[in-house]
């Protein structure tokens, strides 16, 4: 398999004299290439009264600099056979470009003029404002699982700036002034801020004169100011209720875990996978097949800077109270913590991260991401080739630690989202 062959070496590095750093892939299996532009800023580098910042420059970001103006960098795009996207979360903003290998030149071009001359017209900002504002209130309307997470992360979270929602407070959206913008900019929208990869039929030496002719002349800024805040040991289970007109009740519970550099996280996301991963896990079996308690289950572990959450999110059948799927979930976690899992649910999981990780990997939009995620996430991307190591190192012994290390009820938030009940 030519992707099994696929070694760190193969991946070059390069940082420029402003501190932009490059990890360059050449991969000529298709004459296309991607380039994904990690800025190391999220929610989590707020605060109170500047709160959706971050996801609030994922929108300006498409919308005019100097030599490109409003709504041009899209067309342009698609004009010349690319495409793009971006997203935000509490850690990071990512820009993503795909397109003809012949048009590098022209993205470095693009992401160059809005990275060192992005413009901060008060007409545009105020119409980004709105759009932003809409998708405020119609998250919170159409999705279910918004408010309720919303609510439970804040419950979980008092003194981290993982407290307040990507999206930000409503409050806020509509009070940001054009100064808070422009400083925030200068500060983490900063070369010396940004990992950007790059995969596809391209070669290192290509790259980096583009990007000594492009990127180098834009001034690295002072580093941004660490996030310090830790979030204090919770001490007891705290538990929300959101009332919304909903067919079915809603169910999250929340358990605090470690950051993924952590030497804990392969072996919680193995648990994940057990628990959730597929018709066979055993809250999928339990909830939905067997009791018939809920329509979908599902789990989120997000990658993370700080200690952040393992999420398990649960739809109820119709008529089923929340408490009762709830205490299902407890059974199931309860079981691992006493008996631990078995060596034939391990070995599933094992296999399934393996396939996962070369299936990721055939693809140069696959490369790129994993390879931005373990440079940024775990701290270098050579990580990336340890990760099917890591996973089979796991033991049952391993997994049933950290279940009774994590799973337990003074290190939970639950939360239920369901219609308005009568006191």
């Amino acid at each position: 398999m030519l992707n099994a062959q696929l070694k760190p070496d193969d991946i070059k590095t390069l940082t420029l004299g402003n501190g932009m750093k490059f990890l360059v892939l050449p991969d000529n299996s298709i004459p296309n290439a991607n380039m994904y532009l990690y800025f190391k800023v999220g929610s989590r580098n707020e605060y109170t009264g500047i709160t959706g910042l971050s996801h609030f420059f994922e929108h300006m970001m498409f919308n005019g600099a100097k030599k490109y103006g409003p709504k041009l960098l899209d067309k342009i795009e698609e004009f010349n056979g690319g495409a793009n996207n971006a997203y935000t979360t509490e850690n990071v903003t990512v820009y993503t470009d795909w397109f003809p290998a012949s048009k590098l030149e022209l993205l470095f071009d693009i992401e160059s003029d809005r990275i060192a001359n992005l413009a901060f017209d008060s007409v545009m900002i105020e119409s980004e404002r709105e759009v932003v504002h809409s998708e405020w209130r119609t998250d919170l309307e159409n999705s279910p699982f918004e408010p309720l997470s919303q609510a439970v992360v804040s419950a979980a979270f008092i003194q981290h700036p993982y407290h307040w929602p990507v999206i930000g407070y409503e409050s806020d959206i509509k009070n940001w002034k054009r100064s808070d913008l422009q400083q925030y900019f200068k500060t983490y929208y900063a070369p010396n801020n940004c990992v950007v990869v790059i995969t596809g039929n391209v070669t290192v030496d290509e790259v980096k004169n583009l990007a000594e002719k492009y990127m180098e002349p834009i001034p690295a800024q002072p580093a941004a100011a660490p996030v310090h805040i830790i979030e204090p040991q919770q001490m007891g289970e705290r538990r929300v209720m959101v009332q919304k007109d909903v067919a079915t009740p809603y169910l999250l519970i929340t358990y605090h875990v470690p950051a993924t550099k952590d030497s804990d996280h392969y072996a919680l996301d193995v648990l994940n996978a057990v628990l959730a991963a597929g018709n066979s896990s055993r809250l999928y079996a339990a909830l939905v097949d067997k009791k018939q308690l809920a329509t979908n289950v599902f789990i989120d572990l997000p990658l993370s800077f700080d200690p952040f959450e393992f999420n398990i999110y649960v739809q109820c059948s119709d008529s089923v109270k929340a408490t009762d799927a709830e205490e299902a979930v407890y059974e199931e976690l309860d079981k691992i913590k006493k008996e631990g899992i078995t060596e034939a649910e391990l070995q599933k999981v094992k296999n399934q991260k393996l396939m996962d990780f070369y299936t990721q990997i055939e693809t140069i939009d696959g490369k790129s991401g994993d390879i931005g995620d373990y440079e940024v996430f775990y701290g270098d991307y050579k990580k990336m080739f340890d990760a099917p190591a890591e996973y089979n190192k796991v033991t049952v012994d391993d997994v049933k630690r950290v279940a009774n290390q994590y799973f337990k009820k003074s290190n939970r938030t639950v939360g239920i989202l369901q219609s308005n009940v009568e006191d």
